[in-house]
């Protein structure tokens, strides 16, 4: 049984405990919340028994976010891609995709999950592509093989454009961008050329046995999100939406768990109305959205344009964020890159916690606040998203032992800090009471 199957018949898994544990709920609330389709554990029964730590992805949890990793045909390999998955891990993504295209698929990918103790998500497209010369030669046993395989190896959810339909091919042609998905542009593809509907829509019952047997979850990929401003909440983009919500309901009723993709690049301006569109339209089901970029013209930041549009949608009720590196639009990302878009968008998911009143997640700014009201460096480097960053910042100007125990910073020096002269002026008061 998966565990929206166990959950709806009453029982709370062990995995609804630990994730109960992880967010400071009642465990019945959890197993409701898995029961309604409001929040998946993303875990695979096989990598369970590999050792995944089970999270919970819903509007009841903390916000989530997601880094992606992979080897591309032209770069990395599979050391590195490790690398990267530890380096994503350790400073704080809760999820990983894999999405290696090129050779030896399969061997990156067992490495990834014996090493990951979160869960892995990957595009099974990618892999089909990978073993025919054309993806027009897709065939349904093709899929289904692939999808199955990578069910056994262990990964915990799969993204797949089983939404985009034949009809929505026409709407494409309006688009300054077009489809800028790659799994959504194969699909397209080979109904194009085929003129038959989207096999994955077509074939959807048997790719919902094969995620029942393993427990996948599923991630329903959002093949026509917008690639730039001026293609966003098109009449493409919500067609496809509309489509979502239907197979969430048809995955649910097999009993399988079910996220929804989300975009892509969106103006701030118009971030609520998707997350209420999505909610709607899905029945509550966790948003995992991409961001949303919300402005085009910085390439080699969009960690930063991407992270606002991301607090914003985890604000308005969006579940899981993926992250986006400054590589974005410009690259394979490296070891640095891969810290950077996961730092910006831990900063992106907790301060929507913050505004959403999650429990627990004031304490850590406010024992930030009283170590940096008594000059507690060390605390302030402990406390800190990236220790190692702040450490490094400070030593820059003051590196001695000596000023890791001083009352001021190189910005203000030690006759301008004005936490020193409100802790001098506190204890003027006191006297003056005593």
């Amino acid at each position: 049984m998966t565990q929206i199957e166990r959950a709806r018949a009453g029982q709370v898994t062990a995995e609804m405990e630990a994730v109960a544990r992880a967010e400071q709920l009642d465990p019945e609330a959890v197993r409701q919340e898995v029961a309604e389709g409001r929040l998946v554990i993303p875990a695979n029964k096989v990598h369970v028994s590999k050792g995944l730590a089970p999270i919970g992805i819903g509007i009841a949890a903390r916000t989530k976010i997601n880094a992606n990793i992979g080897k591309s045909a032209v770069s990395s390999d599979s050391q590195c891609e490790v690398q990267k998955l530890l380096a994503a891990v350790g400073h704080g993504a809760d999820t990983v995709m894999d999405l290696s295209t090129g050779p030896e698929i399969d061997a990156v990918r067992d490495r990834i999950i014996a090493a990951a103790a979160v869960p892995v998500g990957t595009v099974p497209i990618y892999q089909v592509a990978e073993q025919l010369d054309q993806i027009t030669d897709m065939r349904p046993e093709h899929f289904l093989d692939a999808i199955e395989r990578q069910a056994a190896q262990g990964v915990d959810y799969m993204t797949i454009h089983a939404a985009l339909l034949r009809e929505h091919l026409p709407l494409i042609d309006r688009r300054v961008t077009g489809i800028v998905s790659r799994g959504g542009s194969l699909v397209a593809k080979w109904m194009a050329v085929h003129g038959q509907q989207n096999p994955f829509y077509t074939h959807f019952d048997e790719l919902c046995d094969i995620m029942h047997r393993y427990d996948v979850t599923w991630s329903l990929g959002d093949g026509l999100r917008p690639g730039s401003i001026a293609d966003a909440s098109d009449e493409a983009q919500f067609a496809e939406l509309k489509v979502m919500g239907e197979l969430g309901r048809r995955a649910r009723q097999r009993n399988c768990q079910v996220m929804i993709e989300g975009p892509g690049h969106v103006p701030m301006d118009q971030i609520e109305r998707n997350v209420r569109l999505q909610q709607e339209w899905c029945d509550g089901a966790p948003f995992y959205v991409l961001g949303p970029i919300v402005t085009d013209i910085a390439p080699g930041y969009d960690h930063i344009t991407s992270a606002i549009g991301a607090a914003m949608a985890a604000w308005y009720g969006a579940a899981m964020l993926c992250y986006v590196t400054p590589k974005e639009h410009l690259g394979l990302p490296d070891l640095n890159d891969v810290r950077q878009g996961v730092i910006a968008y831990k900063i992106a998911a907790h301060a929507a916690d913050l505004a959403r009143h999650r429990v627990g997640v004031r304490q850590r700014d406010d024992a930030m606040s009283k170590a940096r009201f008594a000059f507690d460096w060390e605390e302030q480097f402990r406390l800190s998203l990236d220790p190692e960053t702040a450490r490094r910042m400070h030593d820059e100007s003051l590196p001695g032992d000596e000023h890791k125990r001083s009352h001021f910073c190189s910005m203000c020096g030690p006759k301008f800090c004005s936490m020193k002269t409100t802790g001098e002026l506190r204890a003027m008061a006191a006297d003056k009471a005593g």
